[in-house]
């Protein structure tokens, strides 16, 4: 690989006689491929669930002898791709049974140590391995924020976050400035998987290798720390916010934490867990150049070797850095409200929250099939119509089991902070993981879409499916490795003939115990719903 020269003389100066081995990296043919398991989405084996709801359940041992070669050590979930193997296209990956990530990638959500019943927010969230393993942290507890500025990015991210079967992100199309308003000292935790100049991926991307420049690398320092200021206000007392980026350049690892260390002195390095760290390299505070101050050289030393970094001569992976900063446990601003304000509890069953409509939806005039600017009002709350009440309630009847009903029962316009919230979208039903004004916000995902309202009758999404299991339905289809070519065929969208002919209406699609989506059975065949836009082809 012919590296940027002035990229070689930099590593030099800084490497010295460790330089060769880094180099030699770069001339091994091909890089470490990875996946993340969802644990999350491992099949809950009735009667055997915990409160984390997975006792019992285990990473089926076929994938793991199929597709794995060896644990990532730094990502308790992570393993690496073996040599010659395909799970891209196996049905494990459309069901969403794990997420395909670099490895070195996993680093920054296992620092992130994110815990169920926390609020998270992923500032530089797509294409989603981040986000999703945040939320598969979670457990469905908590809130998730996954915020991405690129319009086109940002479909990809709600997308991930759907095929995972996350249940409480809500997906946005922001600025940093915008979320940091939005957000003052709201989260318990903020990732900023930075935009950098991508030298830890040489290997990987032609773009990060012919693309580069030493101003690149300077225009990348200074765009991360503008993003890093506006991430630090969303942080709560006593929260932590895990910085990263995959590149090997001191001024946009190193020295932006030391940075952060020198204006935000109530911010510091937290130590590495001892499994992580002896699996990575610590950073290395002699690159800090002229950032450190002599009276506080030795702290931030100590701060620095805090880092982690990844080296592909060292470790088996792409170039990495990451660190996890913690906030000090007092308020910076006690002043400041709560947010999002209370809203009035609803005292008539499920009652939701609608969009604004403009004038020209209004009329009739409006252009805009899908809306993604949801204009909201603070406190506005609509009740379903008669209609949309009966369709929706025959559906839980018909369709879910009292344990699956309980995840809509207790859902309705109670006090945000800690629970969730309905809202009706156009005809699409929504839970979002918390109640959110939402108004003059770029909204690509408003939480957990739960299905449609069509003529006369509801029918459940395919996100929904993604987070229910055989014993939250009353009919599911479990398939068995037997019959992948079925499984293939739901997947293709065609009918399945020959099902038993007990299972009537919808009907949950599983896969060795992975929800696929849903389907409509009569008479022994299922009408399949799988979405057009997702379905394969051959």
């Amino acid at each position: 690989m012919n590296l940027p020269e002035e990229f070689e003389n930099r590593m030099k100066t800084l490497m010295g006689d460790e330089y060769e081995a880094f180099a030699g990296a770069f001339a091994k043919e091909g890089e470490a491929k990875g996946l993340r398991f969802s644990f999350s989405r491992l099949p809950k084996p009735a009667g055997e669930t915990n409160e984390s709801g997975n006792a019992g359940a285990v990473i089926p041992e076929n994938v793991i002898s199929e597709f794995t070669d060896g644990a990532v050590p730094w990502s308790g979930s992570g393993f690496y791709v073996k040599e010659n193997s395909f799970p891209g296209k196996s049905i494990y990956h459309e069901a969403g049974a794990f997420y395909l990530q670099e490895p070195s990638a996993m680093v920054a959500a296992a620092l992130a140590d994110v815990k169920p019943g926390e609020k998270v927010l992923d500032l530089c969230a797509a294409p989603g391995g981040k986000s999703t393993a945040l939320g598969d942290a979670l457990r469905g507890e908590g809130i998730l924020v996954s915020n991405e500025i690129h319009p086109a990015r940002v479909k990809i991210l709600s997308e991930n976050i759907e095929r995972m079967g996350i249940s409480n992100a809500l997906v946005l199309n922001e600025t940093p400035e915008k979320i940091a308003e939005l957000f003052p000292e709201f989260f318990d935790c903020v990732v900023v998987d930075a935009p950098c100049s991508g030298e830890g991926m040489f290997r990987k991307e032609e773009a990060a290798l012919t693309e580069w420049s030493p101003e690149n690398v300077e225009m990348c320092a200074f765009r991360q720390r503008e993003i890093l200021k506006e991430a630090v206000k969303c942080v709560s007392p006593g929260g932590r916010l895990v910085y990263s980026t995959c590149t090997f350049a001191p001024a946009e690892d190193e020295e932006n934490i030391a940075w952060i260390l020198s204006e935000y002195p109530d911010f510091h390095t937290a130590g590495i867990p001892e499994d992580i760290r002896k699996a990575v390299s610590p950073g290395r505070p002699e690159w800090c150049g002229k950032t450190l101050s002599s009276s506080e050289e030795e702290n931030t030393a100590r701060s620095i070797r805090n880092c982690v970094r990844i080296w592909p001569h060292l470790q088996k992976g792409e170039g990495h850095f990451a660190a996890v900063l913690v906030r000090d446990d007092l308020p910076q601003n006690p002043d400041n409200t709560d947010f999002p304000k209370e809203i009035e509890k609803q005292e008539e069953g499920f009652a939701v929250r609608g969009e604004e409509k403009t004038a020209g939806e209004k009329s009739g005039n409006s252009k805009r099939k899908n809306v993604r600017n949801f204009e909201k009002e603070r406190g506005k709350n609509i009740a379903l119509s008669r209609e949309m009440r009966e369709s929706f309630g025959l559906f839980e009847k018909e369709s879910l089991t009292e344990k699956g009903r309980r995840n809509f029962t207790e859902v309705t316009t109670y006090s945000p902070k800690d629970q969730r919230v309905a809202a009706l979208f156009g005809d699409n039903l929504y839970i979002e993981p918390f109640y959110f004004s939402g108004k003059g916000v770029r909204i690509e995902r408003a939480g957990l879409h739960v299905g449609t309202f069509a003529k006369n009758r509801f029918e459940p999404s395919l996100a929904l499916a993604r987070t229910l299991g055989a014993e939250d339905v009353k009919c599911t289809l479990a398939l068995t490795q037997e019959q992948e070519d079925k499984a293939l065929s739901y997947f293709r969208g065609e009918q399945l003939y020959g099902i038993p002919a007990d299972l009537k209406g919808w009907t949950l699609v599983t896969y060795e115990g992975y929800s696929l989506g849903f389907g409509k059975a009569s008479n022994g065949v299922l009408k399949n719903h799988y979405p057009k836009g997702l379905r394969i082809k051959g």
